[in-house]
């Protein structure tokens, strides 16, 4: 008698997967733009996504993030983490 187990349905959700690192760093990188305060565009125009990495490259960044501006007294490390965590749920379903 043979047993055979099929597993390539398995490694299809392994292989979607493997993209929901990538896919949630640039959900995650527009968030953070979206939520930054705007009254130049300086702000949004100097943050950028490197790798998985958000970096808001400005001097006045840390203040912004602090709650600074009354267009987001929340910052937006914050909040970006907590939309994270909803991303993380959406894309993996936990």
């Amino acid at each position: 008698m043979t047993i055979r187990v099929d597993i390539s349905d398995a490694l299809a959700n392994f292989k979607q997967l493997a993209e929901v690192p990538d896919q949630v760093a640039q959900d995650a990188y527009e968030y953070f733009r979206g939520i930054t305060p705007i009254r130049t565009g300086n702000a949004r125009r100097r943050t950028s996504l490197r790798d998985t990495t958000i970096v808001a490259d400005y001097a006045y960044a840390q203040r912004l993030d602090e709650g600074y501006s009354s267009q987001n007294r929340a910052g937006m490390t914050g909040p970006t983490q907590k939309e994270i965590e909803r991303l993380m749920r959406r894309y993996t379903g936990k």
